[in-house]
């Protein structure tokens, strides 16, 4: 399988600046459970703009830094065999899949999901844009129901590629 140019997963990895230990501490369930706290917030944050004005501004931004933060706030975990753990590894091994390949209904399985979070973008960003909260509710459900499945799909990848490379059996303590 080749990579396109245009790869948004990985835009996503380079634009969150993720190093070796910033991975290790993401894979701390806490780290990956309250992960999925930031679109909600960023809806608040986007929404606050009604009662704020223009210092709505100062949540987003807060939530920006969280989003960021995330995956370098928790300690790595003393124990990896968890299930949030071993999605963030499979996320790991599916960013490498330029250099190890993998199975290919792994990549039309990530592709697809990651269509289905893009797509739920379009009714949460009308839905922020209209203070239409129905149409937030259900963009929230699709890009994180998506994300979820995502992760489960990369918990799957992993327990299929962690004889490929010491580097992945490595990550599991």
């Amino acid at each position: 399988m080749t990579r396109s140019r245009l790869d948004i997963f990985a835009f996503s990895a380079r634009l969150m600046a993720m190093d070796e230990a910033s991975w290790a501490k993401h894979a701390n369930p806490l780290s990956v459970y309250s992960r999925m706290s930031i679109l909600p917030l960023m809806s608040l944050a986007v929404i606050s703009r009604v009662w704020l004005g223009w210092y709505a501004v100062v949540p987003v931004a807060l939530v920006v830094l969280w989003a960021w933060w995330n995956p370098r706030a928790f300690k790595p975990p003393q124990s990896t065999n968890s299930w949030a753990a071993h999605g963030v590894f499979g996320e790991r091994v599916f960013l490498n899949r330029a250099a190890i390949l993998i199975p290919g209904h792994h990549s039309r399985w990530a592709v697809g999901l990651g269509i289905v979070s893009g797509a739920g973008a379009v009714p949460w960003i009308y839905g922020l844009w209209s203070l239409d909260y129905g149409m937030v509710f259900f963009g929230l459900a699709l890009m994180i129901g998506g994300k979820l499945w995502f992760v489960d799909r990369m918990v799957w990848l992993y327990q299929d590629m962690k004889g490929a490379n010491p580097t992945y059996a490595g990550w599991q303590r």
